[in-house]
């Protein structure tokens, strides 16, 4: 504690608050350029996203052995359900001939093929992606499009599908993401602190925090690029909601504690220094948790869960940094009129008394023992939901909330050629073996035996085999004819066959994310638990604590799967979708129990544990509601996507967020620790002392006694 009080009084002081301010001005301006160079610096080839260990990360590695550039595949098909005129012909060799010009295709595009019914064509156009990422993907497709609008045949349609024409659609999507989530949290925030403190002012303290938070952690990532440390477009998203999100947090929980203490102090500095003080170690551990648990990530066999990992823990680290010293600094700086026109006065009444939470902490304590075990038995009835949840996969036609035009394109191209066309299997082998694994692969059901071929591109000993499924690439049943491929080639001797290409990395996906559920979620329990154990010097409260947030993530799951089957018809999930609803639950919704835990951890001590968690929860209620309104309505952005695994992701991490902060945090948490009593704080000294302190026992005694 003594630490804290040192903290508090450099960060605060009457000198020190202005050299605080030039440091964090001066820190700013000078990342900057580093700053505005994160986004270049996204990785986002498909290695990035693979898991690691994969098969099929393997042949990818190898296939930059057997060519200089990395394609995706666009699949163009024109369609005329009339049958193809020769103006048709003549639109689709005009279409061929622009297509060759377009930057970022690699020419001569092979010539299209038309079907035995003459009523459709189709050709597969190789993209470069390797130097300019999907950006240079997302552009040719759009030339694409133009060429193909610009030579339309009347009567005659036109697709652009295959992974091209879907992943540039998915781009599409992701476009202007980051701004929206930015601006739609900032708006929150404003809004949110206008509501609980109705000035015009205060608002603009926390938010200018964040930014500087933001902008110095882009640069702190950014030089982490330069150490090893990934960055794609999933974890930069992520990145800016954790420190956004998380940091607002910390911010409404200082300005909580430090108005509260403006009633207590005359001088504001002293105020600022006694809420540092008290709430400090809450804001520490919160962030902690956070970052031990993305850290944790990297335990993920998937590589893009496991980049997540130390993106977000610097980002956190950095957050909370500049909320504890540049927030606090400001916040003495512009004074008490900052809470205009509500100033807290010195020897005012504290706030919190006789309000809602006040109020809701009566009822609880009249009955804690019957509102836990009801809570607790609804909340399981929730979590039944789960069984409903599905995590099979998505088709591609099902990942879009919308029917965009390369889904419409996959259709009808399937209606007329293999449906695996313009997203191949690809093997490597050694050459010696080429047609021993030729032939294996042909004996293989759903494989389209006249589409197995080798590849121009070789080495001195590999040779890269393509292969067309005959049934669509993102079915379990392609999954199925995968795995029997790779026992097929496999079992060819000397071949040393690696099998990869769009089904199988589909396959590799699912099973590491199903890995990931099974290995990293109870790493994550254990080393938030280990946490909670150090910041309230118990054992039990912790343990009650977790088993309360994992009762919030299962009923959040199946209150979610319950809408996803029967209000959005949602068909399939993501395998992933657990483990990252987890992620933010816990690392982030444990925040609240830890701000609430930690002050009644403080009360306890003063007045006994039961009579501490209701000023705990009536401290620390209206603070906890806002902060979780904030990071409910960060993730709900999410749901504004065309794209199924980001809408489950938000809507269930929302839905989550909100639960554990109206229901586990507040009412569970509270009733379990009112029943409980002193107990909870087994097996420190404070589980000993009486329930209600002895008379001539004052707080500071006490203080020294059990937490010094």
């Amino acid at each position: 504690m003594n630490s804290w009080k040192a903290i508090a009084a450099k960060t605060c002081g009457r000198r020190s608050k202005w050299m605080v301010l030039a440091a964090w001005v001066i820190i700013v301006v000078a990342l900057s350029p580093l700053s505005g160079k994160l986004s270049d610096a996204q990785n986002n080839e498909t290695a990035a996203w693979l898991p690691g260990s994969a098969e099929s990360t393997k042949v990818v590695h190898e296939q930059e052995d057997f060519r200089d550039e990395t394609t995706v595949l666009a699949v163009v098909v024109w369609e005329n359900t009339g049958g193809l005129q020769d103006a048709d012909r003549t639109a689709i060799a005009d279409d061929m001939a622009l297509f060759n010009g377009i930057k970022g295709v690699i020419a001569p595009v092979p010539a299209p093929t038309y079907d035995p019914s003459g009523k459709a064509a189709q050709a597969l156009v190789p993209i470069e992606v390797a130097e300019e990422g999907w950006n240079n993907l997302v552009d040719a497709v759009d030339e694409m499009k133009e060429a193909t609008e610009a030579a339309q045949a009347p009567g005659m349609k036109t697709y652009i599908t295959g992974p091209a024409g879907i992943g540039a659609d998915q781009a599409a999507a992701f476009e202007g993401l980051e701004g929206k989530i930015l601006f739609a949290t900032m708006g929150v925030v404003v809004v949110i602190l206008l509501l609980t403190y109705r000035s015009p002012v205060l608002w603009f303290i926390p938010l200018l925090s964040a930014i500087f938070a933001m902008m110095a952690a882009w640069a702190a990532v950014y030089l982490s690029t330069k150490a090893g440390v990934t960055v794609n477009g999933q974890s930069f998203a992520v990145l800016n909601i954790m420190i956004f999100g998380a940091g607002t947090d910390y911010a409404l929980l200082l300005i909580a504690r430090y108005r509260e203490e403006l009633h207590n102090f005359e001088d504001r500095h002293e105020a600022m220094a006694h809420a540092l003080h008290r709430a400090g170690p809450a804001i520490f551990a919160s962030a902690a948790t956070v970052a031990v648990s993305m850290l944790v990530l990297l335990a993920a066999d998937m590589n893009s869960t496991q980049g997540m990992g130390p993106v977000c823990a610097i980002g956190i680290a950095v957050g909370v940094l500049v909320m504890l010293t540049l927030l606090p600094a400001l916040l003495v700086i512009v004074g008490r009129w900052a809470f205009w026109p509500r100033v807290p006065r010195f020897g005012d009444e504290s706030v919190h008394k006789g309000g809602l939470w006040d109020r809701v902490g009566g009822l609880i304590s009249r009955r804690s023992r019957t509102v836990w075990i009801t809570t607790t038995v609804v909340l399981g009835i929730a979590a039944l939901g789960m069984t409903l949840l599905q995590t099979g996969g998505v088709k591609l036609k099902d990942q879009f909330t919308n029917k965009p035009e390369s889904i419409v394109g996959m259709e009808v191209q399937g209606g007329y050629f293999p449906q695996g066309a313009g997203d191949p299997v690809s093997t490597i082998a050694n050459k010696a073996q080429a047609q021993a694994v030729q032939d294996a692969i042909k004996g293989v059901e759903n494989v389209d035996p006249e589409s197995v071929h080798v590849l121009p591109d070789e080495t001195a000993d590999r040779v890269e085999i393509e292969t067309t499924l005959s049934i669509p690439t993102d079915t379990s049943e392609a999954r199925d004819t995968v795995e029997d491929i790779r026992a097929a080639v496999h079992a060819v001797p000397d071949a040393d066959a690696i099998v990869g290409g769009g089904p199988a990395l589909v396959l590799d996906m699912m099973e590491s994310s199903s890995r990931d559920n099974i290995v990293v979620i109870p790493l994550i329990l254990i080393a938030v638990m280990i946490i909670l154990c150090l910041l309230l010097r118990s054992i039990l409260a912790p343990i009650l604590l977790v088993a309360t947030v994992v009762l919030s993530f299962a009923a959040a799951l199946g209150i979610s799967a319950f809408f996803f089957d029967n209000v959005f018809g949602f068909v399939g999930g993501d395998p992933a979708l657990p483990l990252f609803v987890f992620v933010f639950l816990v690392a982030l919704g444990i925040d609240y129990n830890i701000f609430l835990m930690h002050r009644v951890h403080e009360e306890s001590i003063k007045h006994g544990t039961r009579k501490g968690a209701l000023i705990g929860l009536s401290a620390t209620g209206g603070v906890i509601t806002s902060a979780g309104l904030v990071l409910a309505a960060t993730f709900a952005v999410f749901t504004a996507m065309p794209l199924v695994g980001f809408v489950t992701m938000g809507f269930a991490v929302s839905l989550g967020v909100l639960l554990d902060t109206f229901i586990v945090r507040s009412v569970l948490v509270t009733a379990l620790t009112h029943d409980i009593g002193q107990k909870i704080w087994w097996p420190s000294k404070l589980a000993k002392e009486p329930e209600e302190p002895e008379s001539g026992s004052g707080p500071g005694e006490r203080d020294r006694e059990l937490v010094g």
